[in-house]
């Protein structure tokens, strides 16, 4: 097998994980004649419950604050066993049981307990990621944190130095990975690697520099992808919005060196396409696109290897990512394909894009440029850019008149495509002297739209889309990653303390540097300075 196992780190994380994880328990079929494309194995671990019964749950380690986890239990249905049971066969004596008040399930949850009609999830009924959850976990999964609380006004876990110390403390008394990371790990055949989602803009970020610093130690050879959320900013005071881009540096300085690729996700300023429409203010909606564009990118991760064209692995998407050996930072972007108006009235009319332009399937918005420094045909641009494009604009400058692309990976999913314009893929790979910039990979496995999920997608009419949709995304490593990274430092070096500022603005500085090697030496020398 080629196991994933996943690590969710806080709040921002448990949000964007909660879509994942119900998106792949709708992958699974249960009918004679059904068969997924999906291999489950990859994230699912099989189990016994309590009872004897057999269980599938997630390969996954979740940690939040107290307070984060809501109406999750630690022991669900599957595992729960009787606690006064427990705790006779230990102490003899009489015992004093102090309860903190439960908070009440969701309508939501209550419905997929009484196994009834599910009923509408809005912005104001989910309070907590466990309100729209469908997945029962294994009770090793779930790791509250009771150092800190979940929006706390007195002790906000926010700053930089919050995170290292609670997972220094939690090291020493428990060492996390042997407790935590390894009973996974052991289970696992033949792991593909690990796959790290976590908020990068707050103390979360050096919880997981820490965290990914000791995989390493214990895991050298393992691919590590880490996806790095960041909150929309919008709103926010300009001493908020700096201490989040403080976080944002140092994650970036010290998770490049550690991981195998490094995957910002956040809200750009821009106004969003029409067919994307979003409330800010809402965990659930931003989580919710976020985990659109994770779950589709690396959907060959876990496609059956039986598709011997468009099944990968982590380790091998990073040697096509990772041209120089120093670009562990890639953007993401993502295009949903809005269904064609024939589904509503009977015409034949194709899909389009929210600008109304007719689309195919294959890629859109395409750069197709001979220059010196190597052809960048097929490379393209989608519509919603989840790779902090406002940081382009940090450092004041002029943002360069072109983004170069050493390396893309694009992703379709949805229905089949016309065969005259199939990529072969394995040609792609393995036929060429020279190495290819763009990676084509394809599923005709269309991105479900759950009862769990926030009508985000609409179509032309503006009505939400409640169907499964087609999707188009791309993880890209290009310059616009050091323009990006040179405006960070610009804009946070003064505000980092004396003691780190030197390492911290050498560490940006030189990954900003290995975005410019191989094409810097041509004629578009001018757009990058």
């Amino acid at each position: 097998m080629r196991e994933i196992i996943t690590l969710q780190l806080g709040q921002q994380s448990n949000y964007i994980a909660t879509h994942f994880w119900n998106t792949q328990e709708s992958y699974f079929t249960y009918g004679a004649d059904e068969e997924s494309p999906v291999d489950h194995d990859v994230h699912f671990r099989p189990g016994l419950g309590a009872d004897g019964t057999e269980t599938f749950m997630p390969r996954t380690v979740i940690y939040d604050l107290k307070g984060g986890f809501g109406t999750l239990k630690r022991l669900n249905d599957l595992y729960d066993i009787s606690e006064d049971a427990a705790a006779s066969s230990l102490w003899p004596g009489q015992a004093v049981v102090h309860r903190q008040q439960p908070i009440e399930a969701s309508t939501y949850q209550q419905s997929l307990d009484t196994g009834q009609a599910a009923p509408e999830l809005t912005t104001s009924t989910v309070r907590y990621w466990s309100d729209f959850n469908r997945v029962f976990y294994h009770p090793k999964s779930i790791i509250q944190l009771n150092e800190y609380e979940l929006n706390s006004t007195l002790m906000p876990f926010e700053k930089w130095h919050m995170g290292e110390e609670l997972f220094s403390n939690l090291d020493k008394e428990h060492d996390l990975l042997d407790r935590d990371l390894r009973p996974f790990a052991e289970e696992a055949d033949h792991m593909q690697g690990l796959q790290i989602m976590s908020g990068i803009d707050d103390a979360w970020g050096s919880f997981a520099a820490r965290y990914v610093e000791r995989i390493r130690d214990e895991y050298g050879k393992t691919p590590v992808w880490v996806f790095g959320a960041q909150e929309p900013v919008r709103g926010l005071p300009r001493e908020k919005r700096l201490l989040k881009l403080v976080n944002k540096a140092r994650a970036l300085s010290e998770l490049s060196s550690q991981a195998s690729l490094v995957v910002p996700v956040s809200i750009a300023e821009e106004p969003l396409p029409a067919s994307v429409q979003l409330d800010l203010s809402s965990s659930w909606h931003v989580s919710a696109l976020f985990a659109a564009a994770i779950e589709s990118t690396a959907i060959y991760t876990r496609l059956k290897t039986t598709d011997h064209i468009y099944s990968s692995n982590l380790g091998q998407m990073t040697d096509l990512l990772n041209v120089f050996g120093k670009q562990t930072i890639a953007n993401i972007e993502m295009s949903p394909i809005i269904p064609p108006k024939s589904v509503q009235n009977g015409t034949n009319e194709q899909a389009t894009n929210a600008r109304g332009e007719v689309l195919s399937s294959h890629h859109q918005d395409s750069i197709d440029d001979d220059s010196k420094s190597g052809s960048q045909k097929g490379v393209s641009s989608l519509e919603v850019d989840l790779s902090s494009p406002q940081d382009l604009r940090l450092e004041g400058q002029r943002r360069s008149k072109k983004r170069y692309v050493f390396s893309q990976i694009q992703t379709y999913r949805g229905p089949k495509i016309d065969e005259d314009e199939k990529v072969d893929v394995a040609a792609t790979r393995y036929g060429r002297r020279q190495r290819p910039r763009v990676h084509n990979y394809r599923s005709e496995l269309s991105f479900p739209i759950l009862d769990s999920y926030p009508p985000i997608f609409r179509d032309n009419n503006g009505n939400a889309i409640k169907e499964p949709i087609a999707m188009r995304t791309s993880l890209s490593t290009d310059t616009t990653v050091m323009a990006k990274v040179r405006g960070l430092r610009s804009a946070v070096i003064r505000s980092i303390g004396v003691e780190d500022r030197e390492m911290i603005g050498n560490d940006l500085a030189e990954i900003a540097e290995g975005y410019k090697e191989g094409w810097s030496s041509g004629s578009d020398d001018d757009d990058d300075e």
